[in-house]
């Protein structure tokens, strides 16, 4: 009988047969072995969201993921930031969060280091596994300012001055003088009024609005698309730049309106322009502007000054008795009304606390703390002026420009900054000022120094292009830098810096 050749009648263990079956069993017994001990490769930080990215005073908190769960406690105590940045850690899962405490002070390079770290569950020798060393470093922005020029080439011409790299760059054509101007969320760019040199003299009458480039590039950390930073301090003079400084568009123009006060949304996306009809003086009112829309009034809202929220979605406008907070949105009923207060004059960068004036019968004027739980709270009543506020990014002062009126046959006014500590209500005077005026107060993203200008008018009429608040004529006007210190205690001996420029209306960059 013939014996068959089928795979079934084979002897089982041919040489092959074994070599296979062996390589598996020790494969198994690794692969086991494996899983049974866990991994042994060391934890490592798997990304860092600030790394080469460029941070601006609204970067509040960094986040670190790691490739493995970690002792807290070890990752806690052995995390160095260069120089030193006061903050708070949170934790979720393999992530850790670091809330900072202030905001990063601008013009500053840092350094993360994150060594001795270790391993929650993972055992290595005798002990746990130690973290992958790790370094990573991030920056603030510059430390940049434009205002208007008043002398020489400069005079009625934006200027960027960049404090961090001690450079000045002209961004404005000389046909243009400029009124007044909003700088963009990113410092790439500056909105701005202005009216061609040959009719300065129709002054608001003829005013355009423009859009100038700064030459400005900012890699923020949630920018997917952002070039990581440079080797190097500073970095700007290799990064790339999007666009040459100087580039001007014409954003609205004056036929058939005039365009007067105008403010542009934290966002960047929006504009809001006070405009009146040239033909019809009785149609006026705010108009919204957006990329790629035509512009649209804000049908039946006349009213008075105004502000885009924080949350770039409303206005906060004066009207009549009261303050209106109105949506963004042609036909819009008012999200609501106060009638104790007739402006607001800032709002923190949270968008959850504002600083208003409320008018009084007696001729005097409150500044209240107003937040959106409910609370009114005078801070000051004054028989001066309130003319400014701003909080400072902890939301703990109000910084303030204010005038005492002083006694006399002659009203006058004695202008003067001024903090107030808004736990306590205590008002820390800080600088007198020049009597001026129009004082242009500007304080820092990171809350570490106000810039002010002090001018000069001109009683004859020399054909200057420049003008104050009641027509006289700008002479020359100087930049002050004042340096904040804490203000623990009775008060705060600081002094202001004359800054070697010329120039009114200085404003930082976010």
């Amino acid at each position: 009988m013939q014996r068959s050749n089928s795979p079934l009648n084979r002897p089982f263990f041919q040489p092959l047969d074994r070599i296979a079956i062996g390589l598996m069993l020790i494969l198994s017994l690794m692969i086991a072995g494996v899983l049974i001990s866990g991994s042994h490769s060391a934890p490592r930080v798997r990304s860092f969201n600030w790394q080469d990215r460029q941070i601006g005073a609204e970067d509040t908190a960094f986040l670190l993921n790691f490739s493995r769960p970690m002792d807290h406690a070890s990752v806690e105590n052995n995390l160095r930031i260069t120089p030193p940045l006061p903050g708070k850690i949170s934790w979720a899962g393999r992530r850790m969060a670091y809330t900072l405490a202030v905001p990063a002070p601008y013009g500053t390079l840092y350094q993360l280091q994150l060594q001795g770290a270790q391993d929650r569950f993972l055992k290595s020798g005798d002990g746990r596994a130690t973290i992958q060393p790790y370094t990573g470093r991030f920056q603030s922005r510059d430390r940049a300012f434009v205002y208007i020029g008043v002398t020489g080439e400069e005079e009625g011409r934006l200027v960027l001055y960049n404090l961090s790299q001690q450079k000045k760059q002209i961004l404005t054509p000389k046909n243009l003088v400029v009124l007044d101007f909003k700088p963009y969320p990113l410092s790439d760019r500056v909105l701005f009024a202005a009216t061609e040199r040959q009719t300065q003299a129709q002054g608001l009458l003829e005013q355009k609005l423009y859009m100038v480039t700064t030459g400005i590039a900012v890699y923020p950390p949630d920018a997917a698309d952002a070039q990581p930073l440079p080797v190097g301090w500073p970095p700007h003079s290799q990064a790339p730049k999007p666009v040459e400084p100087g580039r001007v568009e014409l954003v609205l123009d004056s036929k058939g309106y005039q365009n007067l006060k105008f403010d542009l949304s934290p966002d960047g996306q929006t504009i809001v322009v006070q405009r009146v009809n040239r033909k019809d003086p009785a149609d006026f009112g705010p108009w919204i502007l957006k990329a790629g829309v035509a512009p649209q009034p804000l049908e039946g809202q006349p009213g008075g000054d105004f502000l885009i929220t924080p949350d770039s979605n409303s206005l906060a406008i004066s009207q009549g008795q009261g303050l209106a907070i109105l949506p963004l949105q042609p036909n819009a009923e008012p999200l609501d009304f106060l009638p104790k207060f007739g402006m607001v004059l800032t709002f923190s960068r949270d968008g959850s606390t504002a600083a208003m004036v409320k008018f009084n019968t007696d001729y005097t004027r409150s500044l209240f703390l107003v937040n959106n739980q409910g609370l009114q709270k005078e801070l000051l009543r004054t028989t001066g002026s309130i003319l400014s506020a701003q909080f400072d990014p902890t939301k703990q002062l109000l910084y303030c420009l204010l005038t005492t009126l002083i006694p006399g046959d002659t009203y006058r006014e004695e202008p003067y900054l001024g903090v107030i500590q808004l736990k306590t209500s205590k008002l820390i005077p800080l600088l007198k000022l020049p009597s001026q005026r129009d004082i242009q107060v500007s304080l820092a993203p990171d809350g570490l120094a106000i810039l002010f200008d002090q001018t000069v008018t001109n009683s004859q009429d020399t054909h200057k292009p420049l003008q104050d608040s009641t027509g006289k004529e700008i002479a020359s006007s100087r930049l002050w830098l004042l340096p904040l210190v804490s203000l623990e205690g009775k008060g705060a001996s600081i002094q202001p810096e004359l800054l070697p420029l010329s120039g009114l209306h200085p404003r930082w960059l976010p």
